[in-house]
Parts: C-alpha cells; structure tokens; sequence
C-alpha cells in the first residue's frame, strides 16, 4: 500500500498542504491534475528526492518520511527514462542488482526474464541511441522492476509517445502489474491511459485531493 497523510511540501512560493490518499496493495494508482498543480512534487515526495514539511508516508506499511531514496525500495520510471548513453539494454537493467552486489548469474537471469517479460530480448546488446520512444521506456520499466520492488512509481512514462505506442505500453502496463502484484502510481495528463489502467483515480485540483476507487474489468 502507498499511504500520503496530512503531506505538506514547499518548493520556493509554491506550497502543497495537507494532502492525503491511499492506493491499495497491489492497485493501480493515477495521479491526474493540471500541469503545475503538483503532482510531480507528489510523487518525488514519496521517492524522496523532495523534502517534506510536515505528514507521513508509508509504503508497505512502513514509514519512509525521512528515509533516503535507496532505502525506500521504490521502482522509478522518469518521464524520458534517463537511459545511460554507454549501457547496453542489458546493462541498464541489471544495473540496480548490480550496485546491489547481487552475484553475476543471478543479475543474468533477471535481465533474461525481464527483457522476455518487456518483449525486449533483442535488444539486450543495443545501447539508448537509436532505440524509439517504445523501447526506451519498456528499457526504463525493466531496470526500475529489476530488484522486484514492492513499489513502482511512473512520472508521465507514456506522454512522448504515439497513440499506437502509447495503447502497446498501456496494455504492457496492465499485464505487469497483473503479473508481479506491485503496487503502482503513475503520474499523467491522459484519459486514456486513466480509464485503461486505473482501479484508484486521484486527482490533485487547487492543492485538493479527490480519490475515487473503479471496478476493472476480469478483477
């Protein structure tokens, strides 16, 4: 379970106060709001790349409020994926179990699993450049779901794509979290992508929070 209460950020004169909500474990969160309402600030709240004022975060039960990111054990997509220009694709995906010191052959067969979950196997050996918008992020998605958090946190993951590539990436979505249980939050403008994936719709509207839970088809 992701859990935000009473959180208060400040970041210069822009200020969010008192902001509560809850995605169950295993649901799958989206953040919706206009842009600069504070939704990036949000999240990277519960990553802990922003301090916070005042609340309380807990992931899985546990308070993470003043923990570090590494501590937090959250699987992070950024909205253009920051890839490593001189990784491979395999590179990049084990690099989270790699500075974990995870043994050589496990990292392997976490790559190998991972890039046949993503529909990436042939991409293993090929670096960023070149790669389409697609690729990259289901790339950023293995490498944030390498160490198996119990928490994956998605800043508009999908917004540079096309529409084709955008409904691949949702349906790929969709299939990850029915297959790991990770408990998932992610951050967009697009309907769409809401209604495709939602089972907990939040919306952040004049620093006010509306949380509203969806029945999902087969669920």
């Amino acid at each position: 379970m992701i859990a935000v209460e009473g959180l208060c950020v400040r970041a210069g004169t822009f200020r969010l106060d008192d902001i509560s909500f809850q995605v169950p474990t295993g649901g799958y969160g989206v953040l919706m709001g206009k842009t600069g309402s504070g939704k990036t600030t949000i999240l990277e709240s519960i990553i802990g790349l922003r301090p916070v004022h005042a609340g309380r975060i807990e992931l899985c039960g546990r308070d993470v409020t003043r923990l570090k990111p590494a501590a937090r054990g959250i699987g992070y997509v950024p909205q253009d994926g920051a890839l490593f220009s001189r990784m491979t694709v395999a590179e990049q995906i084990g690099l989270a179990l790699t500075i974990r010191r995870v043994a050589g052959d496990a990292v392997k067969r976490r790559v190998a699993e991972l890039a046949e979950l993503l529909g990436i196997t042939h991409l293993l050996d090929r670096r960023p450049r070149g790669l389409s918008g697609g690729e990259r992020q289901r790339v950023a998605l293995g490498r944030a779901l390498s160490f198996r958090p119990r928490v994956l946190c998605l800043d508009e993951p999908l917004s540079a794509l096309d529409e084709e590539t955008r409904a691949q990436m949702c349906s790929l979505l969709d299939d990850v979290r029915r297959r790991t249980g990770v408990t998932t939050l992610h951050i967009t403008h697009n309907t769409h992508e809401a209604d495709t994936l939602a089972d907990c719709l939040i919306r952040l509207h004049d620093g006010r929070i509306e949380r509203k839970l969806l029945s999902r088809p087969n669920e």
